[in-house]
Parts: structure tokens; C-alpha cells; sequence
């Protein structure tokens, strides 16, 4: 299932020069980057920050990278997959700083339809990945942001292409109101510890068929303690997980789902039922549904859901 790397990229070495280089290590300069809803996918590395390109040497290998042009790895790395012209900022990224990642083997990209539109997916390389990794400036890493390298599911990539989309929209909402981003959560990531949680005891047991053990009131209470809510006795995942700081510092999350026409019958009733942030995808253009956001107590405007991300 898991694809992203053939070897652990944090047992590279990445050269830094003196402490305080990168002006995004300054709390001012992080606070300023912070209103980009990319810069919550890089707030916790050790990397350029500025409009110039600066030297970043890993495994005996040099790259000259920009903020920009970080803040663009960072935001592939936590989602998978962005189409690449979502990439394209008019006001900072251009066409060429793609190429440039493209050309340092750091970034790939993959054709795709999307609805009946033809598209381009961008998601990083292994090395690009480890670039990652190795900038980190947080031993913490249950916390910190994972990035992901290459395609893991082929056949969710219509829908997929449209998270990073659906994110942003949703990221500038909060930043607006004062919240600081933090990381970005996926779908399979709380998927893995909610597989991790049910197969504890299996992991200690020798005997063990595999099957987990866990009771129905053990499962309830997991789900509470992720903020994740039940169905019946099933636990709902969004696609994606915004964690942020609210304007006074509480710390909080939205949940946030992409339906797409295969929505159907109780797995669409369920998703109806959880509470997350509903987007539409449509073909390649993105619309939204009423929801209502579990962020710390904050409702969510059914209005905002209904604005078409174009």
C-alpha cells in the first residue's frame, strides 16, 4: 500500500549553513508566510523561505530552491496529488519554477482526465520527499506534517485531484478569520492509526488471527478522543483535516469531504450524517454542499459551501 520511499529519507544529512538563515525561521516572517493557505503544509521546515533561490544540498546532491517553490513541494507532499495548474499562482509561482522542480527530479508529473478534462497531477519523487523530511525542525513526529511521494491509488485519482482545491478554499476562510494553520491530515493517515488502535493486542499475540478484539464502547470512546464521529458502529473519516489555531490560540480542526456522484445510498447518507465541510466534485469543477464544521464550537456558513471553486 505504502509507496513512498524504498528507504527511510531522515537517515540523510542535509547541509545547512548558520542558524537563522532562512528568514522564515523568524516568528514575524513565519506569522506573514501564514496568510498563504500553502504555508501550513511548510510551516515546520528548515527551509527557504524568501523570493530568491538558495542552496539546499542533500546526499551529496545541490538544489537552489525558493520559498515559493518549497511552500509548492510542501503542499504536493501533503496532499498526494495536486493538479499542476492549481500551482499556478498569477502573483508567485510561474510555469518555470514547475519546470525547475521538474528538472531538480524533485517533483513528477502524471497525466489524468479529470470529469473530461485533461489535467496534469503533480506529486513529489522520492527524493523530493526526502528533501522533506530532512528539513524538519520538529523530533516530533506524530505531530508533524506527513508528505507523501508517487500515486498510491490510481483509481481515486479523479477524486483526489480535487482535495488540494477544496483545502485551499476552506484555508483562506480561516486564515480570513484569524486562524493560524498548522498541518494537514489525509484520509489514510487516520485511517493508519485507527488500524493501529484495533490491532494493538493482535501485535503482542502470537496466537493472534488477525481479527481485532476491540468493543464496541473502546471503538466509541477512540472516536471521540480523534473528534471523528460514528455511524451506527462505524467511524467516519473526511477526505482531509484542517488543524489550526483559532484567533485566541484554542486549537481546533474542520473536517472536510469531497462527494462525488458515486455517493450513493447509506455510504452517502453517512457522510451526510458526519458533520464535515462537503464539497461537490463535478467533473473537473468543484461546488459545495451545507455542512456544518466540528471546529471548536464555530458553525459553518452554508454559504461558504456553496461558492464554486473554479
Amino acid at each position: 500500500m505504502w509507496r513512498d520511499v524504498d528507504h527511510d529519507p531522515r537517515d540523510a544529512e542535509i547541509e545547512r549553513p548558520d542558524a537563522g538563515r532562512h528568514a522564515g525561521l523568524e516568528r514575524d516572517a513565519s506569522d506573514r508566510q501564514s496568510r498563504d493557505p500553502r504555508d501550513g503544509c511548510a510551516r515546520e521546515l528548515d527551509l527557504p523561505r524568501g523570493p530568491e533561490r538558495e542552496r539546499v544540498s542533500l546526499q551529496a546532491r545541490a538544489y537552489e530552491l525558493s520559498g515559493t517553490e518549497v511552500r509548492t513541494l510542501a503542499t504536493v507532499g501533503a496532499f498526494r496529488v495536486v493538479p499542476e495548474a492549481d500551482l499556478r499562482d498569477p502573483k508567485e509561482m510561474r510555469s518555470r519554477d514547475l519546470r525547475h522542480l521538474r528538472d531538480l527530479d524533485l517533483v513528477q508529473t502524471v497525466p489524468h482526465v479529470v470529469g473530461k478534462t485533461r489535467t496534469t497531477l503533480m506529486t513529489l519523487t522520492a527524493m523530493g520527499r526526502a528533501v522533506l523530511e530532512d528539513a524538519r525542525r520538529t523530533p516530533d513526529r506524530e505531530v508533524a506534517q506527513t508528505f507523501y511521494a508517487g500515486i498510491a491509488k490510481p483509481r481515486e485519482l479523479a477524486h483526489d485531484a480535487h482535495l488540494y482545491r477544496a483545502y485551499a478554499k476552506a484555508a483562506e476562510r480561516l486564515v480570513a478569520s484569524g486562524a493560524r494553520l498548522r498541518r494537514v491530515v489525509l484520509e489514510e493517515e487516520l485511517k493508519r492509526e485507527y488500524q493501529r488502535f484495533l490491532q494493538a493486542s493482535n501485535r503482542r499475540r502470537r496466537d493472534s488471527d488477525g481479527r481485532p478484539d476491540r468493543t464496541a464502547d473502546e471503538i466509541a470512546e477512540w472516536a471521540r478522543s480523534h473528534q471523528l464521529p460514528l455511524d451506527g458502529d462505524s467511524v467516519q473519516f473526511p477526505d482531509v483535516r484542517i488543524e489550526y489555531d483559532e484567533r485566541d490560540g484554542r486549537r481546533a480542526i474542520e473536517d472536510l469531504e469531497v462527494t462525488t456522484p458515486h455517493y450513493r445510498g447509506a455510504h452517502a447518507a453517512a457522510k451526510g450524517r458526519a458533520g464535515f465541510t462537503c464539497y461537490r466534485a463535478i467533473g473537473a469543477r468543484l461546488g459545495g454542499e451545507s455542512g456544518s464544521s466540528r471546529s471548536g464550537g464555530r458553525g459553518f456558513d452554508p454559504r461558504v459551501a456553496e461558492e464554486l471553486v473554479e
